[in-house]
């Protein structure tokens, strides 16, 4: 499988971030701590959640910022494309 790009990552994120608060991806990024994952011994130790946050830092933002920006689309298409762009 070829790695994503920035935007698609971003695309994938924002999908994941407007889905309603009950769905278990949505729970995963807002409830849980990265900070604390651990991978299994022979995993890769960058998760995605990682890399996201990595590509957000372009844009000075938090996981909590994030999430609320992508409930305006239109705006997070945007972000997200120049995003991409500008990586």
């Amino acid at each position: 499988m070829a790695a994503l790009g920035t935007v698609e990552r971003l695309t994938i994120f924002g999908h994941i971030a407007h889905m309603d608060d009950d769905a278990d991806a949505k729970m995963i990024l807002t409830v849980f701590s990265p900070e604390n994952w651990k991978r299994p011994p022979g995993h890769p130790h960058i998760m995605w959640l990682n890399t996201i946050l990595q590509d957000l830092r372009a844009f000075n933002l938090t996981l909590n910022e994030v999430v609320d920006l992508s409930q305006n689309r239109p705006l997070w298409r945007l972000m997200s494309a120049y995003g991409g762009m500008h990586s």
